[in-house]
């Protein structure tokens, strides 16, 4: 449960996996840098976009608890790939991913093809805006 508001107007198109605008709640903002599926030591590591994917949810979730936020205080989502074809191909795997991480929270999400990313190695850059509520008396 999320205590932003979703806001998927009826004309436009259902969303799938995304809301079409979030309303965020009054509080305190969390803007995390692209993240990618590096570990502690920066080294990219996976083979697949699949792969990749979920290391780099791991590493938004991290850094969001670090910052005192948590998925469900995401408002905007920014998924940068380098192949839009591959991340189709496998939507149904990394949709699993997402939801075994963020469960059935879906903020306003933009998925942006790349020709590439800063590390050579990294397929998926995630960027997220989070807003962490202010707690009401």
């Amino acid at each position: 449960m999320t205590p932003h508001r979703i806001v998927n107007p009826d004309s436009l198109a259902p969303p799938s996996g995304y809301a079409h605008a979030v309303v965020a709640a009054p509080g305190r903002c969390v803007y995390l840098g692209g993240q990618i599926a590096a570990g502690p030591d920066g080294v990219c590591r996976g083979e697949t976009l699949l792969e990749q994917f979920g290391r780099a949810l791991d590493n938004v979730v991290t850094a969001l608890e670090a910052a005192g936020a948590a998925p469900t205080d995401v408002v905007s989502l920014q998924i940068f790939v380098t192949d839009v074809g591959e991340y189709r191909r496998s939507a149904r795997a990394l949709g699993e991913e997402y939801r075994s991480r963020f469960g059935r929270h879906y903020p306003a999400v933009a998925l942006v093809g790349v020709t590439e990313l800063f590390d050579p190695a990294a397929l998926v850059e995630l960027v997220a805006i989070a807003v962490v509520a202010e707690e009401t008396p």
